[in-house]
């Protein structure tokens, strides 16, 4: 009698084809190396998804040209089929407008949530089904469980590289079909495997950047595609008062300290101040002291359960960036949205962001997230203000 395989198919590897998403960076070139080993059935695939510019030449860029070329030569080694699909029109669309336009609205957004959620899920799922492939597979830092309701989201192992908190928005059916090859191995031991396989990008440095933001001025690539979209504008305090003027909401984020270009005021005043809100109906940037960003109010929408379901306790943890800590919480819902209120207040916490949301009684398990809409605190309260994007 059969086992099942390392995927979780009661076959033999060879009996079982995967499509694996090939960027042309380490960790997915891995994953593939690691399933054809195996003896499954592999076939990659890359989304050509941005190839502009500098960032054709930009090392640690996924899906430009020179990533493509990258994941082509490993397909090439390890003897696979690989197919190039050109997602960039979809990309644009989807992606790189929307993140001009969160922008200009005064949000912070994450790129990188929205193309899994809207191309590299939806596509890429679409494209291995037509192949008759049994899984997808990707290089993700996450790891698919079964529990005792069903398949569960959990983060990967090495909490330095977890990327759960980009992984929030995939659905229940997403799940079934995915499998997450390197979610229990830690960074050095992918590259060891990598340097075993001796793949050709094994000494290929990680992804830093936003794809399509090569240089990291995300401002720049406002301007370039919304020119006539960003206006100056005066730089108030809580109360009201004109310190100064800026160029343009979208150089400015929630929490920034620096460089905020306020006219007339000490530096020591200058570095007690915060950027609070950014007023986009009246085009300015609030700032205030460092007690305004203690947040205890969040709230959200677009809110993605992986189960399908809205969490029994209200109790739950939370992470509010990526690189965050897990924090205790409670949540009330009211219709498709969900208010947070932490155990302790927070700090710097942007619209336009995600939350995402694990079981307060297994910090590893995924329940589900959505995107940040607005948030408060007792100092804004007290001017009537709250820092919103909706």
């Amino acid at each position: 009698m059969l086992k099942n395989n390392i995927l979780g198919f009661n076959r033999d590897p060879k009996d079982t084809k995967v499509v694996v998403a090939m960027s042309g960076g380490v960790d997915s070139s891995v994953t593939a190396g690691l399933l054809v080993e195996e003896g499954f059935d592999v076939i990659g695939i890359t989304l050509q998804l941005y190839d502009y510019g500098m960032a054709i030449q930009k090392k640690g860029a996924c899906c430009a040209g020179s990533d493509i070329n990258d994941a082509r030569e490993v397909a090439n080694q390890l003897n696979i089929p690989h197919y190039v699909l050109d997602y960039e029109s979809k990309f644009r669309d989807q992606v790189i407008d929307d993140f001009a336009d969160e922008y200009i609205a005064g949000k912070t957004p994450i790129p990188c949530v929205r193309c899994n959620q809207t191309v590299k899920f939806t596509d890429l799922f679409k494209m291995a089904k037509d192949l008759n492939a049994d899984a997808l597979a990707t290089g993700h830092y996450v790891q698919r469980v079964v529990g005792k309701n069903g398949i569960e989201l959990h983060r990967g192992v090495d909490p330095e590289k977890d990327q759960s908190y980009f992984l929030f928005a995939t659905t229940k059916d997403q799940l079934e079909y995915l499998r997450f090859p390197l979610g229990s191995l830690n960074k050095i031991e992918t590259r060891k495997i990598a340097e075993r396989l001796n793949l050709k990008v094994k000494n290929k440095p990680d992804s830093q950047d936003i794809c399509f933001v090569p240089n990291g001025k995300y401002s720049d690539v406002v301007r370039r595609l919304r020119p006539g979209s960003i206006e100056p504008g005066n730089i108030t305090y809580l109360d009201g008062s004109i310190l100064g003027r800026h160029n343009g909401i979208i150089d400015y984020t929630i929490g920034q300290r620096r460089g905020l270009g306020i006219g007339g005021v000490s530096d020591l005043e200058e570095e007690r101040l915060y950027v609070v809100d950014i007023n986009v109906q009246d085009n300015e940037v609030i700032v205030g002291p460092k007690e305004a960003l203690n947040v205890d109010e969040i709230l959200l929408k677009e809110m993605n359960w992986v189960n399908n379901s809205f969490p029994s306790d209200k109790k739950i943890l939370v992470k509010l960036r990526n690189t965050g800590k897990l924090i205790l919480a409670e949540m009330n819902k009211i219709d498709d949205r969900v208010t947070l209120y932490p155990t302790n207040p927070v700090e710097g916490v942007s619209p336009g962001q995600a939350a995402v949301i694990y079981d307060a009684n297994d910090e590893n398990n995924v329940l589900g997230g959505g995107w940040i809409v607005s948030t408060a605190s007792k100092l804004l309260k007290k001017y009537n203000l709250s820092s919103s994007a909706a």
